[in-house]
């Protein structure tokens, strides 16, 4: 009764579809099978390792050490009388305690019909009648175990796709220099964000912030270069906000900075803690350098409680610009008087 080892699952490969014997369904099939034939018990095997799962010293284990010990066949195996079988008679826990005397298996298959393992009847008294329906019985319970390994490797499958599919999906939103939200996406989780604070009565506010002087790095020192400082300058941005508030590049050098419930001083201090994170640290460039600084501007729905996200990112880029023109790295805030 012994097969090729190269014919039988990989038990780590069945670890991953099948928790051992502690997995609910199959404890209903073993059910099924100890009541549907009258034994002692029902068990399923995968792999030559028995599994951790039952009662050190019962004679669940003992049961099922015997039948791990019992190499899997690709054919159905009826024992009517254990004690007097040519090898297994020697088997300690046949001429021993506790005397095992029928046994009975049937092959379990992968859904690649290479071999899982097998369903297992053990009992304490021979059955020197084993009917051809009741094999049949015992094949029917190895296919719900093979529908089970089936609907593992399934929903695997299934899950694998979905990882997969979110993976491909934050990908498309994120953009790929700076690793912060692309623009669509910052558009979106404004979006989402301000119907979110408009039903919770709470402000919403947005920065937009640009890095001044940007383009005469570029042509200074080079896209590379530039790019480099984006990086950067993206890192310590992120680090100014919490983790409920979203960054996202906007344009070139121009981040928005979606803050929900925040009023348009909580957004003003997250500004210019902003501002003075970029200011505090200069980069070096090739050697050289490089002081950056970076203007805002802000707009909040409690000042402009009617704005639509539209209308507060043309404010946010009114003070924006207001702020370019007042020399740069600076803060402004769009007020109602502000044109």
């Amino acid at each position: 009764m012994t097969t090729d080892s190269s014919a039988r699952a990989d038990p780590a490969a069945l670890a991953d579809r099948v928790e051992g014997e502690g997995d609910q369904h199959l404890h209903r099939i073993r059910r099924l099978g100890k009541k549907l034939f009258d034994v002692a018990n029902c068990i399923v095997v995968f792999g030559d390792t028995q599994p951790a799962s039952e009662v050190a010293g019962s004679m669940a284990e003992i049961e099922t050490a015997f039948c791990y010990e019992i190499s899997a066949s690709e054919e159905s195996v009826v024992v009517p009388d254990v004690g007097s079988h040519r090898s297994l008679g020697q088997h300690r826990y046949v001429a021993g305690s506790p005397y095992i005397r029928f046994y009975a298996s049937h092959p379990v298959y992968n859904p690649d019909k290479s071999l899982a393992g097998k369903i297992c009847l053990v009992d304490y008294s021979p059955r020197p009648m084993f009917r051809e329906g009741e094999r049949q019985s015992l094949a029917d319970l190895a296919a719900l175990v093979e529908r089970e390994l089936e609907l593992r490797v399934m929903n695997e499958s299934q899950l694998a796709l979905e990882k997969k599919n979110k993976n491909l999906r934050r990908k498309s939103l994120i953009d790929p220099l700076i690793g912060t939200w692309n623009r669509g996406a910052i558009m979106r989780i404004l979006t989402i964000e301000a119907i979110r604070c408009d039903k919770a009565g709470v402000p919403l506010s947005l920065i937009v912030a640009d890095l001044d002087y940007f383009k005469k790095i570029n042509d200074t020192y080079g896209h590379p270069a530039g790019d480099a400082v984006l990086v950067k300058v993206a890192s310590r941005l992120r680090s100014c906000i919490r983790p409920e508030e979203a960054l996202g590049r906007y344009g070139g050098e121009e981040f928005l900075i979606v803050l929900p419930g925040s009023s348009h001083k909580t957004a003003t201090a997250v500004a210019e803690r902003m501002r003075a994170t970029i200011a505090a640290q200069p980069e070096s460039i090739n050697g050289v350098a490089l002081n950056l600084t970076i203007s805002a501007g802000i707009a909040s729905t409690d000042l402009f409680p009617s704005a639509t996200t539209e209308d507060l990112i043309s404010k946010a880029d009114m003070a924006l610009y207001a702020a370019k023109d007042a020399g740069r790295n600076r803060v402004i805030t769009a007020t109602p008087d502000l044109s």
